[in-house]
């Protein structure tokens, strides 16, 4: 399933996909003859383009979407859980196609796009049962005769704007809960690996989903900035970098949109001395390298207490000599970085680790690969005694390096964890209760885990940060999200009793 053509390469004679708009039920060139490369990181060649959407062509969307809103608003509750239900199935039974497509266009390997698409689809079966997350209040006789009650209705035309790292999960943490409390879409996914969202709005509308209700525009800060602008669009949701984030949430917000905008994360990992080292160790590789690190809710700090900290160190390099880099279809255990550009920043941080007094231990350049030359490579990093003071620790590096600060004990730790900019996520790694239940407590951390290296929590559970790493108060899915998509109704309700009448000019007061 996917929706592109072909036009003439720069070159004359082969020609190129481009991976077009969807807008209206169908795909759509728009006006606009920009594009941009995407590529297959395994390999380090472009593959195909996608269309750029000029302001124009995302007017065409919204547009298309305020088509959509007034009868997809009006359809029973029952009609649309059976579409979300419906694509519940589609795609569970389908999940290998898109896990395909997520490696060809990001470079993770096939497990783990099989499970963020499992994470993506927990959010699906949330949607499912919206009734119980929506309904209102009802108060009988407030008031001699009257009766207070509540309803919980969609806000309209709603954006989504997502990130590379997660191409269909994180818009599987949006548009299912928007779809079923009522809302139409208008969706803008990364540049860089766009085909998820076409596949996914594709198997929308064969899951019943009429035409308008979820549309996918693609390109650059001039799609972002026509969503943010808009005035029929009621609402933003975004997944991102923290400056980005900031200004999606000033820009958006100024606009008079309610806003989710989710930053980034540096996410630490403390581990006390009566920890479990082995599980510590597994921990902090499986959290540090997965998906190559390009992760919001990855572990990129390992805080390690000095007495254990050399133990830790070795283990954590041991188990690293057995992971296998390379392409994704081949069983590896990690892949490419995203763009030969973001492998090359990454790669860079090494040589400030360097400079800053860290010792690199295990060096991820120039690393032996199961896969074609020219990918976008860069194997598994560990660099200890790494300053706080040093970018290597305070930046978000979003790639395959993992650094140990080494600190006296608890109180050390959690100073360097609260003093941090970012509080997406944390966790500690112990056998002692008390001290994880004093750590639940006293960490400015919006997700916390107590040996659980990555706490993303359950669909029926909101994901978000604090600090630097959430803008608003607006966190993503479980409750929250079915709040963010609806707005609520307050109505005060009489029926006049035939001998009830009289003028009366006076505020209006219970009897």
């Amino acid at each position: 399933m996917t929706d592109t053509q072909t036009s003439p390469a720069a070159a004359g004679t082969a020609t190129t996909e481009i991976v077009e708009h969807w807008i209206d039920g169908a795909p759509a060139s728009g006006d606009s003859d920009r594009t941009g490369p995407v590529y297959n990181p395994a390999l380090g060649i472009e593959q195909k383009r996608v269309r750029f959407a000029s302001t124009d062509d995302v007017d065409a969307a919204v547009k298309a979407a305020a088509r959509a809103f007034p009868g997809w608003r009006d359809t029973s509750i029952a009609k649309r859980q059976q579409v979300m239900f419906a694509f519940r199935e589609l795609l569970n039974a389908r999940s290998g196609e898109l896990a395909a497509i997520l490696t060809s266009e990001h470079g993770k390997v096939l497990g783990d796009a099989a499970g963020e698409i499992a994470r993506g689809l927990e959010v699906v079966e949330l949607a499912c049962a919206m009734p119980g997350y929506t309904k209102g209040e009802y108060s009988e006789n407030v008031s001699t005769g009257i009766d207070v009650y509540t309803l919980r209705q969609p806000v309209g035309v709603v954006g989504i704007i997502s990130p590379f790292n997660f191409p269909a999960m994180v818009p599987l943490w949006f548009f299912p809960l928007a779809i079923a409390t009522g809302n139409t879409v208008v969706l803008k996914p990364s540049e860089k690996d766009p085909s998820a969202s076409i596949w996914l709005a594709r198997l929308m509308q064969e899951a019943g989903l009429p035409d308008g209700v979820l549309n996918v525009v693609h390109g650059d800060k001039v799609a972002v900035d026509a969503l943010l602008h808009h005035p029929t669009v009621r609402s933003i949701s975004f997944v991102g970098s923290t400056p980005i984030a900031q200004y999606i949430y000033s820009t958006a917000t100024a606009n008079g949109k309610r806003v989710q905008a989710l930053g980034g994360a540096k996410n630490h990992m403390l581990v006390l001395p009566d920890a479990d080292l082995d599980l510590a160790a597994d921990a902090a590789v499986n959290a540090g390298f997965g998906s190559a690190g390009e992760r919001c809710m990855a572990i990129s700090a390992v805080l390690a207490v000095d007495s254990i900290a050399d133990e830790l160190v070795s283990k954590i390099t041991e188990r690293m000599s057995r992971l296998t880099t390379g392409d994704g279809t081949r069983g590896c255990d990690m892949g490419p970085l995203i763009t030969r550009e973001h492998r090359d920043k990454v790669a860079g941080y090494l040589d400030v680790a360097a400079s800053d007094g860290a010792s690199v231990v295990v060096d991820g350049r120039d690393p032996e690969v199961d896969g074609e030359p020219d990918g976008f490579w860069l194997g598994p990093t560990l660099v200890d005694k790494v300053p706080t003071s040093s970018a290597v620790y305070r930046d978000e590096i979003f790639g395959p390096v993992l650094s140990i600060v080494r600190v006296d004990g608890y109180e050390d730790g959690l100073d360097i964890i609260n003093a941090s900019r970012y509080g997406n996520g944390t966790a500690i790694f112990t056998n002692d209760g008390g001290a994880a239940r004093r750590f639940q407590r006293e960490v400015t951390v919006g997700m916390v885990g107590i040996n659980v290296p990555i706490p993303v929590p359950v669909a029926y559970h909101s994901f978000g940060g604090w600090k630097d790493s959430l803008f608003g108060d607006a966190k993503a899915y479980g409750p929250r999200g079915f709040d963010f998509f609806t707005q609520e109704k307050a109505i005060t309700s009489r029926w006049l009793d035939p001998s009830h009448g009289g003028i009366n000019l006076g505020f209006p007061q219970h009897d």
